[in-house]
């Protein structure tokens, strides 16, 4: 029992939820409840797979640094995200934009999914319609020559 507590504590501790230091986080309720929306967002560069709010990277404090400065310089939420996908690259966002050449990237899956349920569709169909092969049947010779072979024992 007190091994399985260590562990479940161990692995707390040791996750993510300590990920935003406290001497990173704003004195104004207000723009640190922005600042954590904004960093949920936003891709950590290094992991990822996790948001910066998420990452124990130095780039993902950094990154969370950054948006804190920009939400105290007077930005918007949106502000603070075009300011880092404009330094950063679309990558950076969690969640892409759909739209331009994402819409491409968004819409391959269905296209290709209905694709290939069309092809197998005729390609069955092709198969159903598609003449029965004639098996000829054997010569008296060849009957012949095969009962010999199969009673040689």
């Amino acid at each position: 029992m007190i091994r399985t507590l260590l562990c479940i504590l161990a692995i707390v501790w040791g996750s993510a939820v300590f990920a935003v230091q406290p001497d990173e986080m704003l004195d104004d309720p207000v723009l640190e409840q922005r600042a954590r929306d904004i960093s949920k967002d936003l891709r950590c560069l290094v992991c990822q797979n996790e948001s910066i709010d998420d990452s124990n990277a130095s780039l993902a404090r950094d990154l969370r640094l950054l948006v804190r400065e920009r939400l105290v310089a007077g930005d918007t939420n949106d502000q603070v995200k075009e300011f880092v996908v404009e330094r950063y690259g679309e990558f950076a966002l969690l969640k892409p934009k759909v739209a331009g050449a994402n819409l491409l990237l968004w819409a391959a899956g269905p296209i290709l999914l209905i694709l290939a349920m069309i092809i197998g569709f005729f390609y069955l169909r092709s198969r159903s319609n598609a003449p029965e092969k004639r098996i000829e049947q054997l010569s008296e010779d060849e009957e012949k020559r095969l009962s010999e072979i199969l009673n040689q024992d």
